[in-house]
């Protein structure tokens, strides 16, 4: 099933107000929500989380109403990966992973659950890394540790706001290849935050560009990847040319 916006909307201030928003996320695949900085973005990914209110309108996520369903029965179905990623206390890998399955174990972990946390930390290529202390880790390395974390919750829906930020080009591209995989392997519905538009474009079955809080495109890449979508979308010239993998927006 979809997660799907209604009227929704938030107000910072007088002059600062996202929405109202109606949407529709299709279940399954990978769709990216792309625009210019303080277009709302991550405000509706944390407004479907769950980790921000509404201020008017409905947000369902697999048939279920966020605001009204018991936080343990959302937990099961939705995980949500933040920007702000800090852990004061030193973990490990495996046992940054093992919170993810807190929804299901409430802090006591079966053997169900050490499968889940082994294969998230597999299926990131962190196995060789499982016992180092998070500090003892490059960014990139971290960054897949808390991605590992999310994807052992084992959720139908899994939100990622920017787990792109700080990586380079290397470590995004192999960050977005295991995120495609776990589309289409793990049968997961994957909701991203990014700000690379080519990324968006080469690894996303669907865009949906915000701008000014407004959801102004919502489409297949094919249908996003024109110039005069996205001159618009971003407010600068962009030329689309065709590169050897599909269509690469070039600014100016």
């Amino acid at each position: 099933m979809s997660i799907t916006l209604t009227e929704v909307a938030k107000s910072y201030s007088d002059t600062v107000r996202i929405g109202p928003v109606s949407a529709e996320i299709e279940a399954g695949g990978v769709t990216a929500l792309v625009g210019p900085n303080g277009a709302g973005k991550s405000t509706i990914l944390t407004m479907i989380g769950r980790l921000l209110d509404i201020d008017t309108g409905r947000i369902t996520v697999g048939g279920q109403d966020v605001a009204s369903t018991p936080s343990r029965t959302i937990a099961t179905i939705l995980s949500v990966l933040r920007q702000e990623n800090h852990f004061v206390t030193r973990l490990t890998v495996r046992q940054l992973v093992g919170f993810g399955r807190f929804p299901h174990s409430r802090g006591r972990l079966t053997l169900g659950d050490e499968r889940y946390i082994s294969e998230a930390i597999d299926f990131l290529d962190l196995t060789d890394l499982e016992n180092r202390y998070l500090d003892q880790l490059s960014g990139g390395q971290r960054q897949r540790a808390y991605v590992a974390m999310v994807l052992a919750q084992n959720t139908d829906y899994v939100l990622l706001d920017e787990p792109l930020n700080n990586l380079d080009m290397q470590h995004a591209a192999a960050m977005m290849k295991q995120l495609r995989r776990a589309a289409d392997e793990l049968g997961r519905t994957i909701v991203i935050v990014l700000h690379d538009i080519n990324f968006a474009a080469h690894y996303s079955d669907r865009i949906l560009a915000m701008k000014d809080g407004q959801v102004v495109r919502h489409g297949t890449p094919a249908e996003i990847m024109r110039d005069e979508v996205l001159s618009d979308i971003f407010n600068t010239e962009v030329s689309v040319i065709e590169g050897p993998h599909g269509p690469l927006a070039v600014y100016y």
